[in-house]
């Protein structure tokens, strides 16, 4: 059973759907994923969004319910359908996505009840593929001056996004997270001229106001900005089935950590571990445990342990 910390609250806004796999569907969407990775790890958390009167909306408002995910603010939509994603795998488990558009969630209407959850938040976290639409991304951009900590997590899916709304979402970030081709990509838009991830990612710091930056880097791990202080993870070696939704698990958990006022470093690595057993298993959300992950993260802690001392400097 989870212990939710009472004092701690998320709301996520934007996209709830199905990922339709070669083999089935699955419920998805990256905040979607997001919110409920953060109520698995004892974050109270609500979601924003719009679903349509069919059976996959019916489907994912029981799925988030179960989930410990608040639906209140989960509106059924009888003009447009729930959303849907074909997901195209390649042979390495990277995915590729096509889009239906529009969909219920591309209109999410602004109301009393969403602002409230906005202004009450410890977090509040959106991603820039909601704002494809008109009508969710003024819904979002009503709500975002009203939460007192915004959590950006980039999904630039080509051709739902636009250099103008990526930099207004950006200049609204206090906590960012990029993938490194989203980084570099992003950066450039933003005028630098650098080469490097760790130079881009130095431009970053110095053009917006973002408190927390982070990096991912796939197999390789990632790195993040937190508090002016650079920390870093090299990877966890998994085979992978598919990528949908690692990245999604990582950042709520980096969130959460982040939240709990846990050490950044620890913090981090545990963040890449979610994300690399996320990936090894098939859709976006599957349970981990949290001793499942412990043991992944240090298979042998004594024989660790042991040779950390043998080779401590003296």
């Amino acid at each position: 059973m989870v212990n939710y910390m009472a004092d701690l609250k998320a709301v996520c806004f934007g996209e709830v759907l199905f990922d339709v796999f070669p083999d089935g569907e699955r419920i998805g969407g990256a905040t979607l994923n997001v919110a409920s990775r953060l109520s698995s790890l004892g974050i109270k958390t609500e979601m924003i969004s719009s679903v349509g009167e069919d059976s996959r909306g019916k489907e994912i408002i029981s799925y988030l319910a179960s989930s410990n995910v608040g639906t209140e603010n989960v509106s059924e939509n009888e003009n447009f359908p729930t959303g849907v994603v074909n997901v195209t795998l390649s042979k390495n488990g990277s995915a590729t996505y096509g889009i239906a558009h529009p969909a219920a969630w591309d209109k999410i209407k602004l109301n009393s009840n969403a602002e409230k959850a906005a202004a009450t938040s410890d977090v509040f976290i959106f991603g820039s593929l909601a704002c494809r639409d008109m009508v969710s991304r003024n819904t979002l951009f009503e709500l975002l001056p009203k939460a007192k900590f915004r959590a950006l997590d980039f999904n630039l899916r080509t051709p739902h996004y636009s250099r103008e709304i990526l930099l207004q979402l950006i200049e609204k970030a206090d906590h960012i997270k990029f993938n490194d081709d989203e980084l570099y990509e992003i950066a450039s838009l933003m005028g630098s001229k650098a080469n490097s991830l760790e130079q881009n990612l130095k431009f970053i710091i110095q053009n917006t106001s973002a408190q927390t930056i982070c990096v991912t880097k796939g197999q390789h791990g990632a790195v993040l900005w937190h508090e002016d202080q650079l920390y870093y993870n090299s990877g966890y070696k998994v085979e992978v089935k598919d990528t949908v939704g690692a990245g999604d698990s990582f950042f709520a958990t980096l969130i959460a950590g982040l939240l709990k006022k846990k050490q950044p470093r620890k913090v981090l690595d545990h963040a890449c571990a979610v994300g690399a057993l996320v990936a090894a298993r098939e859709g976006a959300n599957p349970e981990l445990r949290a001793e499942m992950v412990k043991k992944f993260m240090y298979p042998d802690i004594k024989s660790i342990t042991m040779d950390l001392h043998r080779n401590k400097p003296k």
